[in-house]
């Protein structure tokens, strides 16, 4: 049986906002990423609620900081990487609503670019 490892396609800000991260944090995440591709699930990712299915997040705490990416796998063929940041929470584990608008809105555009 082969696995058929999808493309991980990055929205253009996702990346940059990615790239930011440090590099120990961008490898754990791409470690999931690549999971995620390979059509399974890592240890630090929960399904991301609020804005439809098939939306994830990869959560990872590091050296007392939070960082986040937010993938997509159902739309089109490759996995989209919607949204990656760091989160200085002050409501505990919810996600601030600007991140949520934000990914609702990248996901948006991203489905009418895709068609």
């Amino acid at each position: 049986m082969t696995r058929t490892t999808r493309p991980i396609s990055w929205i253009k800000a996702a990346r940059k906002e990615f790239e930011d991260f440090p590099i120990g944090a961008q490898a754990i995440c791409l470690a999931a990423l690549t999971i995620a591709a390979e059509g399974g699930k890592a240890d630090i990712v929960k399904p991301f609620k609020g804005v439809g299915s098939g939306i994830f997040e990869i959560a990872l705490p590091w050296h007392g900081d939070a960082f986040r990416v937010v993938y997509a796998v159902q739309i089109a063929e490759e996995l989209w990487v919607l949204h990656a940041f760091q989160k200085k929470s002050t409501q505990g584990i919810k996600t601030p609503q600007h991140e949520v608008d934000l990914i609702e809105s990248r996901l948006k555009k991203l489905k009418e670019l895709l068609g």
